[in-house]
C-alpha cells in the first residue's frame, strides 16, 4: 500500500511505502527535505504534521520530545506514513539536482593532527568528481555493511581530493583502523554527498558558526567557500574543546580573522589544562555565544559538534529569540548504528 504525501507550502506530492519514513521516500523520488543524522538523533528533519497519522515504531525518536508531538510536529526521518498526509516541510531546492553516487576512492593521505584527530584525503577515480554543498557529508560503507559519515571539510572548488577530519572513538569500527593499521593507497568505497547542512547564500543577515571538536571541518569547508565566492556578511566562527591541544587547526581561523576584516573567531575550552595558560574565553561555547550576541533575532546560525551541545544549544538560542528557520545544524553522533 502507498499513501500520497503532500508539502506544505509548495503544493509538491509525492507518494511513500508502507514501508519506508516519509524522508527516505521524498528523497528517492528527487525531493531535497531537510535531514541530518537519519537515526532521530539530530532533530534536523523536524517538521509540522498537518494531516494524517504517521508511526515511529516501539520507541520515540531521540530528538522528538513529547512537546514536539503535542505541537503538531514530527520527525520525518523515522515517521512512516499510515495514512495520506500533509506535511509543513522546507524544502532545499539548492541540493535538489545535486546526484547521491556510490564510488570507490583511495586514501592518498593520512596526517595526526593532533592526539585524536586525523586528515584523511580521498581521491576518487581519475574520470569522477563528486559535487557537493560546503557542508555537506559522505558515508564510508564499511565491509559488514555498516556505514560511518564524515563531514567534507574542503570547500567545493578545491574537490581534487576530499578532506576528512576523522575523531579517535574508543571501539570505533572506522576510527580504529584510521589510527591503527590503515595506510596511504588503501581503497574505501563511499557514497554522498548527504544532508541539508550547507551556506544559504541568499539571505542578507550575518553568519554565526559555532563547533564542539571535529564539528569544525563543514564549517571550515563553508568559511573557505564564502572567502573564494566573496561572500561579504559578517562572519563570526565560534570553536569549543575541552583543551587547547584539541584546538587542532586553531593557526588556520586565525589567519582568515587576519586576512578578512568580516570575519571573527573566537575559541573557547571548557577545561583548560594548567600548562595551557589559557586567557580566552571558558566554559560552554553556545554561553560564550551568548554572551557576544545576547539577541538572536538578526542572526544565521549554523552549529556542528556532539548530539549534547547541539541539543543545549538549540533551546538556548531560541529563547534569545532565533527564529527556527534561522537555525541550520549537523549532530555528530558517535553511538553505534
Amino acid at each position: 500500500m502507498s499513501f500520497r504525501i503532500t508539502l506544505q507550502p509548495s503544493g509538491h506530492e509525492f507518494t511513500a511505502e508502507d514501508d519506508e519514513t516519509v524522508l527516505e521516500a521524498g528523497l528517492r523520488q528527487g525531493f531535497a527535505l531537510p535531514y541530518g543524522c537519519r537515526n532521530g538523533a539530530c532533530g534536523s528533519c523536524l517538521g509540522r504534521l498537518l494531516n494524517g497519522e504517521v508511526d515511529y515504531g516501539p520507541e520515540r525518536p531521540p530528538a522528538l520530545s513529547e512537546a514536539h508531538e503535542a505541537d503538531g510536529k514530527a520527525l520525518f526521518c523515522q515517521a512512516v506514513a499510515m495514512t495520506d498526509l500533509e506535511i509543513e516541510v522546507r524544502e532545499i531546492g539548492a541540493a535538489r539536482d545535486i546526484l547521491v553516487k556510490t564510488l570507490p576512492c583511495r586514501v592518498v593521505k593520512l596526517e595526526r593532527l593532533n592526539h585524536d584527530v586525523m586528515e584523511m584525503h580521498l581521491k576518487l577515480p581519475a574520470t569522477e568528481r563528486l559535487q557537493f554543498l560546503a557542508g555537506q557529508y559522505i558515508d564510508i560503507l564499511l565491509r559488514d555493511g555498516r556505514h560511518r559519515s564524515y563531514s567534507l571539510a574542503n570547500a567545493p572548488h578545491r574537490d581534487e581530493f576530499l578532506e576528512l577530519h576523522v575523531r579517535r572513538v574508543p571501539g570505533g569500527a572506522f576510527s580504529g583502523q584510521v589510527f591503527g593499521d590503515m595506510k596511504e593507497k588503501a581503497l574505501l568505497r563511499l557514497e554522498g554527498p548527504l544532508g541539508t547542512f550547507f551556506l544559504r547564500e541568499d539571505s542578507p543577515r550575518p553568519i554565526l558558526l559555532m563547533a564542539g571538536g571535529t564539528g569544525f571541518a563543514p564549517l571550515k569547508a563553508m568559511l573557505e567557500h564564502a572567502f573564494e565566492t566573496g561572500l561579504a556578511r559578517p562572519m563570526h566562527l565560534f570553536w569549543g574543546v575541552r583543551a587547547l591541544r584539541d584546538l587542532y587547526m586553531d593557526a588556520l581561523p586565525r589567519e582568515w580573522a587576519a586576512e578578512h576584516d568580516h570575519f571573527r573567531y573566537t575559541p573557547v575550552l571548557s577545561e583548560p589544562l594548567p600548562d595551557d595558560a589559557w586567557k580566552g574565553e571558558t566554559g560552554y561555547v553556545h554561553e560564550a555565544l551568548l554572551r557576544a550576541y545576547p539577541d538572536l533575532s538578526g542572526q544565521d546560525v549554523y552549529m556542528a559538534g556532539p548530539p549534547p551541545m547541539i541539543q543545549a544549544a538549540r533551546a538556548a538560542f531560541m529563547a534569545a529569540g532565533l527564529p527556527e528557520d534561522q537555525l541550520f545544524h549537523d549532530s555528530f553522533d558517535y553511538a553505534a548504528r
